[in-house]
């Protein structure tokens, strides 16, 4: 059975989370605090992670872009804070979904489901060449892994998945829409920012210069086109 551990101190909305969940199959742990909740996830093996921004000790925030430096694992924020550069901000530092209180627990319960699925079919998949070079650019679809220039880069599940898509498919043009459909699927009902925001990321992680790509270009009013 897979196990979620939900980062929340309501809880009310912790034991919420944790009836639907239980009710789709999964096994849960809640943690109230943020310090214990980097430390339960880094040293157990969860499928998932639900996270509050609001928490004791260190914040939502923190609590994601510390696990997302030693784990590769999906983390949904599930918060009440609404405003865009909150949900800017928790993707840029590694979330994989944002979700407002009040939610839907049973869209809760299927977001999980549907990132776990999306997680293990990444893992999984092999393609028909293990290596895809670009200039300096090496991506082992095989181990999972990119190198810049023969260093390692640290990739979040989604920036990864979105850098194969594009990479595997050379000098076509993507749009925003496509590229959310084909990587987080047409049920996906997070922000329109999602993309850009992954596209930053991975920007700042593989090019000599974020704002002058030579590897993934904008092309304005048409989307995105990875430049090989």
């Amino acid at each position: 059975m897979k196990k979620i551990l939900i980062i929340e101190d309501d809880q009310n909305i912790a034991e919420l989370e944790r009836d639907y969940l239980k009710l789709n199959g999964f096994d849960t742990d809640i943690e109230p605090d943020g310090d214990k909740a980097v430390q339960k996830a880094l040293s157990n093996r969860y499928a998932l992670l639900i996270v509050d921004l609001m928490l004791p000790g260190k914040s939502g925030f923190d609590v994601i872009r510390e696990i997302r430096k030693e784990k590769e694992i999906p983390m949904i924020i599930v918060s009440a804070r609404s405003d865009d550069i909150d949900k800017i901000r928790g993707l840029d530092f590694g979330a994989d979904d944002y979700m407002t209180k009040p939610f839907s627990p049973a869209e809760l319960a299927a977001r999980v489901k549907a990132h776990i699925s999306r997680y293990e079919r990444l893992r999984g998949k092999t393609a028909s060449s293990d290596l895809l070079t670009i200039r300096n650019l090496e991506i082992h679809t095989a181990a999972h892994q990119v190198f810049v220039s023969g260093q390692e880069v640290t990739m979040t599940a989604k920036e990864y998945e979105l850098l194969v898509f594009l990479a595997s498919n050379p000098n076509i043009v993507f749009s925003k829409e496509h590229l959310l459909t084909s990587i987080w699927g047409q049920d996906f009902c997070g922000e329109q920012a999602t993309v850009p925001v992954h596209i930053q990321k991975i920007r700042k992680k593989i090019e000599r210069d974020p704002s002058n790509p030579e590897f993934i270009e904008t092309l304005w009013g048409a989307g995105y086109r990875f430049n090989a």
